[in-house]
């Protein structure tokens, strides 16, 4: 480990810590590639992640409890991988994170878990003010379009560009992540003045019901997004947009959420209060 890496580690502690105090190690936080959800990041948005990372905490599961804290992201690197292309015939591009922690008795398992290939996946979560489709460029969070997520049109497969980072909360190690190389869990900001042709409706909808479901167990724990996915089950597009924004705003600390778990049968939407 050379000086100019100890001196950006000690930049994020209290006291200058000596290399022997210290692990290191590297992760792919995500990548441009179309992943499980049909979503990518723009080269742009893959820009935004790489500052914005710097200093964020990895954590378990997105569990984001301080007790839960074991790393933390002292540089970024985005890289050009000239020897493969993405799904849709792009260069190649991943964000590659590198991390430290602080050697404990407690951690030294972990430590053990990640030298060994145990805990290898993760997943990050950060907000884009922009969800783009692939086929006609339009902004899903501002108008619609006729263009299905997921079909092809002629050899294209529709999906979604996420671009214009707002903000980064974490990252976390986990089981299974959306993006096959690093994996992703995007929280996503946009307005509540939504206009969608029909036919596209349908897939923008689930979509929003899967993302409040990340929130909630982001905010709750699993309990928490259990309870939400059942409420958000009868919401309307302009609900679950309104709903979404609410764990979001929460999320970034802007509002305190109260969630009732006790019933998981309800699909009322006036159980989750905002204070």
């Amino acid at each position: 480990m050379n000086k100019e890496i100890l001196d950006k580690i000690n930049r994020f502690t209290r006291r200058p810590l000596a290399e022997n105090e210290l692990y290191t190690f590297s992760v792919i936080l995500c990548d441009n590639d179309i992943d499980r959800d049909i979503e990518c990041f723009s080269d742009k948005a893959l820009d935004m992640l790489k500052d914005g990372f710097v200093g964020k905490t990895g954590v378990f599961d997105h569990n984001a409890s301080t007790l839960n804290q074991n790393a933390r992201i002292y540089d970024t690197e985005l890289i050009s991988d000239d020897s493969r292309l993405t799904k849709d015939g792009r260069p190649y591009k991943y964000l590659k994170g590198y991390a430290y922690m602080v050697r404990t008795d407690d951690n030294k398992n972990l430590i053990a878990e990640i030298d060994g290939g145990i805990k290898k996946e993760v997943s990050i979560s950060c907000s884009a003010s922009k969800r783009l489709c692939s086929v006609c460029g339009c902004d899903r969070n501002t108008t619609g379009c006729a263009h299905s997520k997921g079909k092809l049109y002629g050899n294209n497969l529709c999906h979604t560009v996420l671009d214009d980072i707002t903000d980064t909360y974490e990252w976390s190690f986990v089981a299974v992540p959306s993006q096959v190389n690093a994996g992703v869990t995007k929280h996503f900001s946009e307005t509540e003045k939504l206009s969608y042709i029909p036919s596209a409706v349908s897939d923008n909808d689930e979509s929003i019901r899967r993302e409040i479901r990340r929130l909630a167990f982001f905010a709750g724990g699993t309990a928490a997004a259990e309870t939400a996915s059942v409420s958000a089950k009868s919401m309307n597009t302009a609900q679950l947009v309104k709903f979404r924004n609410s764990f979001e705003k929460y999320c970034t600390g802007g509002l305190k959420l109260q969630l009732d778990t006790k019933s998981e049968e309800t699909e009322n939407y006036e159980e989750f209060s905002m204070k």
